[in-house]
Protein backbone atom coordinates (compact mmCIF):
# COMPACT_ATOMS: atom_id res chain seq x y z
CA UNK A 1 0.00 0.00 0.00
CA UNK A 2 1.28 3.45 -0.80
CA UNK A 3 1.93 6.01 1.86
CA UNK A 4 0.95 9.66 1.57
CA UNK A 5 3.64 12.01 2.89
CA UNK A 6 2.70 15.27 4.58
CA UNK A 7 5.74 17.39 5.44
CA UNK A 8 4.72 20.05 7.96
CA UNK A 9 8.19 20.74 9.35
CA UNK A 10 8.74 24.42 10.01
CA UNK A 11 5.08 25.03 10.85
CA UNK A 12 3.54 25.49 14.27
CA UNK A 13 0.23 24.20 15.54
CA UNK A 14 -2.39 23.97 14.29
CA UNK A 15 -0.89 23.75 10.77
CA UNK A 16 0.53 20.18 11.02
CA UNK A 17 -2.80 18.82 12.25
CA UNK A 18 -4.75 20.75 9.61
CA UNK A 19 -2.54 19.36 6.84
CA UNK A 20 -2.97 15.86 8.26
CA UNK A 21 -6.75 16.32 8.29
CA UNK A 22 -6.80 17.42 4.64
CA UNK A 23 -4.67 14.44 3.60
CA UNK A 24 -6.88 11.98 5.50
CA UNK A 25 -10.07 13.47 4.03
CA UNK A 26 -8.69 13.00 0.51
CA UNK A 27 -7.36 9.49 1.19
CA UNK A 28 -9.36 6.29 0.79
CA UNK A 29 -10.25 4.21 3.85
CA UNK A 30 -7.25 2.21 5.02
CA UNK A 31 -4.77 4.69 3.56
CA UNK A 32 -1.58 5.43 5.47
CA UNK A 33 -0.50 9.03 5.92
CA UNK A 34 2.95 9.89 7.26
CA UNK A 35 3.14 13.30 8.92
CA UNK A 36 6.51 14.93 9.55
CA UNK A 37 6.45 17.76 12.08
CA UNK A 38 8.96 19.55 14.26
CA UNK A 39 6.49 21.32 16.54
CA UNK A 40 6.71 19.64 19.97
CA UNK A 41 2.95 20.12 20.47
CA UNK A 42 2.31 17.67 17.62
CA UNK A 43 3.09 14.89 20.13
CA UNK A 44 -0.16 15.81 21.88
CA UNK A 45 -2.25 17.20 19.01
CA UNK A 46 -1.86 14.40 16.46
CA UNK A 47 -3.01 11.48 18.67
CA UNK A 48 -5.86 13.61 20.02
CA UNK A 49 -6.95 14.56 16.51
CA UNK A 50 -6.70 10.97 15.26
CA UNK A 51 -8.93 9.70 18.07
CA UNK A 52 -11.62 12.19 17.08
CA UNK A 53 -11.24 11.71 13.31
CA UNK A 54 -11.82 7.95 13.13
CA UNK A 55 -8.12 7.39 12.47
CA UNK A 56 -5.35 5.60 14.33
CA UNK A 57 -1.72 6.50 14.96
CA UNK A 58 0.08 3.24 14.27
CA UNK A 59 3.63 4.55 14.49
CA UNK A 60 5.35 7.48 16.13
CA UNK A 61 9.08 8.19 16.15
CA UNK A 62 11.50 11.06 16.55
CA UNK A 63 14.74 11.60 14.66
CA UNK A 64 16.92 14.68 15.06
CA UNK A 65 14.08 16.78 16.43
CA UNK A 66 11.57 15.80 13.73
CA UNK A 67 8.51 13.81 14.71
CA UNK A 68 7.12 11.20 12.35
CA UNK A 69 3.57 9.85 12.68
CA UNK A 70 1.96 7.16 10.55
CA UNK A 71 -1.81 7.55 10.70
CA UNK A 72 -4.32 5.13 9.18
CA UNK A 73 -7.79 6.20 8.20
CA UNK A 74 -10.37 3.63 9.32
Amino acid sequence: MTEILVDARGHRCPVPTLRLRRALEAAPAGARVRLLADDPLARIDVPHFAAQADAEVIEMSETEGALSFVVVRR
